[in-house]
């Protein structure tokens, strides 16, 4: 019966722009999205196969549909906002952001106060932000404060209660912090000057301020006043000096907002910059849990919404890292160059940092949280089926074609398991041969891996571009392994990935989390490798060098090396001092090796 009700609402869903509810058997609600077309977008959730999980497991528990149509897509985008935040429904982004931000009030009153609040009350006072850190309200607010003196009291300052002498001035007064408006010493009209200028600057603007203290400066200088002037030129320093601190930008850009994101497996990170009068004067960053597999598009527009609507922004400008939906009265522009570029790489440089702060708290709180991130990541960039949990990388080292080594290194779960790491003998290629190498030494880890029964790995990663991928991939064919490990290879010119039966290589991004697992890993088998390599060649010269005296066996050389360190120590020492450790007989066989072949 519910297969048949829910039949019935696809089928007469309208062809219009919209919001969709799906519920479950208990009618609870599930999932809230928006629409340019309801009927196609609601009936693609069950005409296909979803490579989500969550989303198939969602699409299961669907039993009751509910829409809403609205005039265009924009209006849909504005409801899908508001519905999530009112309902938070389990399959739907989670805002991670509860925060009351602070405001800066300038009071609808005769001679308005400026103050902070996080109260917002609709009494036709003026409210600039909010601003996200309390730092930046109190600077601005010892900024005004040091350029205006404005009244601090409660006083209701009506002309009636002015006149009629009911108010004293305070403390404030007689300090030069306020200029005494409650006796009448200040009127309403240069008070309310000062508020104007306020406001300006509040919106980003301190050209007119400037240019009002400067004019006054020069009135008082010409009057011989130098004192005033210099007072007031020391409010234009203050001004200038807030004034470059927050101008990073263009003159020329006023008005605009940018928006960009920087997501991964679970989480969204989505930055704002506010930009008036070629000055950044906010910025703020939230977190998004992503519950199913939204694109970064469709969560950037609904940060948008979100953004826009919690900090009052008004901007018609709007620069952003993806085409967004936004009303036509807005301009987007996804820049490639210039002054709006820089804007853009500033805000994705905000978000980039937020992030690497979020997953470096959540690897201390959370270690296990953190390597199933870095799997699933890993998973996604390398396209892989499963994740890879246990990897191991191959690595060939040799020196002008002697001793040839190899090194394979294990990470279990994106960390080092050094007592699984193996090295290598070469036996069956003569000179320098890292491709046999590679294939020798392939088959040989894994073949041994089958015969005892061990458990194999989800990835292998070699040392290398195409030419040592083939070599390792047919020792995986011999071994019928092909298709049953995922395998790559690393070049060390560009970094750039290598896959079995793909021309194209795959290019990472630099500061991608899986590339720097991959190249750990490399670096890891390079240094395993070398050291071996080192081991191997040392002990060559040193059978080369003490191994051959006749009447000392190996023992004797042990014990010698143990007590000189080197053969070069051994052999600059006197004949009294190896004696002293093997002997008088030994000591003079030892010496009179040296001395045949100095």
């Amino acid at each position: 019966m519910a297969e048949v009700s829910k039949t019935l609402q696809l089928a007469t869903l309208p062809d219009a722009p919209g919001v969709y509810q799906f519920y479950d058997k208990q009618e609870k609600l599930l999932y809230i999205g928006k629409a340019k077309n309801l009927k196609k977008r609601v009936r693609s959730y069950f005409n296909k196969e979803h490579d989500n999980a969550r989303t198939r497991i969602m699409v299961k528990k669907i039993e009751h549909i509910k829409h809403i149509v609205v005039d265009t897509e924009t209006d849909a985008l504005l409801l899908e906002n508001n519905l999530i935040k009112k309902y938070q429904p389990r399959y739907n982004v989670l805002l991670k952001d509860d925060k009351t931000y602070p405001w800066i009030c300038v009071k609808k009153e005769p001679f308005p106060r400026v103050f902070t609040t996080r109260k917002l009350i609709d009494d036709g006072s003026l409210y600039f932000g909010p601003y996200t850190q309390m730092r930046t309200v109190q600077t601005l607010l010892e900024l005004i404060r040091g350029l205006y003196p404005l009244r601090t009291c409660n006083y209701d300052l009506s002309s009636e209660k002015i006149e009629s002498g009911k108010y004293k001035v305070c403390l404030e007064y007689h300090i030069g912090n306020c200029l005494g408006a409650c006796e009448g010493h200040q009127a309403l009209d240069e008070y309310q000057a000062q508020i104007d200028s306020i406001k300006q600057i509040l919106k980003g603007n301190f050209k007119s301020s400037l240019q009002q203290f400067k004019k006054r400066m020069n009135e008082h200088a010409a009057a011989l006043e130098f004192e005033t002037a210099q007072s007031i030129k020391e409010k234009i320093d203050i001004l200038e000096n807030y004034q470059a601190k927050s101008t990073v930008v263009s003159p020329k850009i006023v008005d605009t907002e940018v928006y960009s994101i920087r997501a991964d497996e679970d989480f969204a990170y989505v930055n704002f910059l506010q930009i008036a009068y070629g000055s950044i004067i906010r910025s703020h960053t939230i977190e998004l849990k992503k519950k199913l597999d939204e694109s970064d598009k469709a969560l950037l527009e609904l940060a948008f919404v979100e953004l826009r609507q919690r900090f009052n922004l008004r901007a018609k400008n709007i620069i952003a890292s993806h085409k967004i939906k936004v009303p036509e009265s807005l301009s987007v522009t996804v820049p490639k160059q210039g002054d709006k570029m820089k804007l853009l790489e500033l805000s994705l440089r905000n978000a980039k940092y937020f992030r690497l702060d979020r997953l470096k708290q959540a690897k201390i709180v959370d270690p296990d949280r953190h390597e199933k991130r870095i799997m699933a990541q890993m998973k996604k960039d390398l396209r892989l089926p499963v994740l890879p949990e246990h990897i191991e990388c191959f690595d060939n080292s040799n020196f002008q074609g002697s001793n040839p080594v190899a090194a394979c290194v294990v990470f279990k779960r994106g960390k080092p398991a050094k007592k699984e790491y193996r090295k290598f003998n070469i036996k069956t290629v003569t000179g320098p041969d890292d491709f046999a190498s590679m294939e020798e030494v392939v088959h040989r880890r894994y073949r041994r891996l089958l015969d005892e029964d061990q458990p194999l790995p989800q990835l292998i990663v070699i040392d290398g571009g195409k030419g040592q991928l083939s070599s390792a991939l047919k020792s995986l064919d011999r071994l019928g392994l092909r298709g049953k490990i995922s395998i790559i290879g690393i070049a060390k010119r560009l970094e750039e990935l290598y896959y079995p039966d793909d021309p194209i290589p795959l290019y990472l991004d630099k500061t991608s989390e899986t590339l720097k697992v991959i190249q750990q890993l490399r670096n890891e088998a390079h240094r395993f490798g070398i050291t071996f390599h080192r081991q191997k060649r040392s002990k060559e010269a040193i059978d080369s060098a003490l191994g051959t005296i006749p009447g000392v066996g190996q023992k004797t050389v042990e014990t010698l090396l143990t007590a000189f360190k080197s053969p070069a120590r051994i052999k600059k020492a006197s004949f009294e001092q190896i004696s002293a450790v093997i002997g008088a007989h030994r000591a003079q066989k030892v010496v009179d090796h040296f001395q045949n072949f100095s």
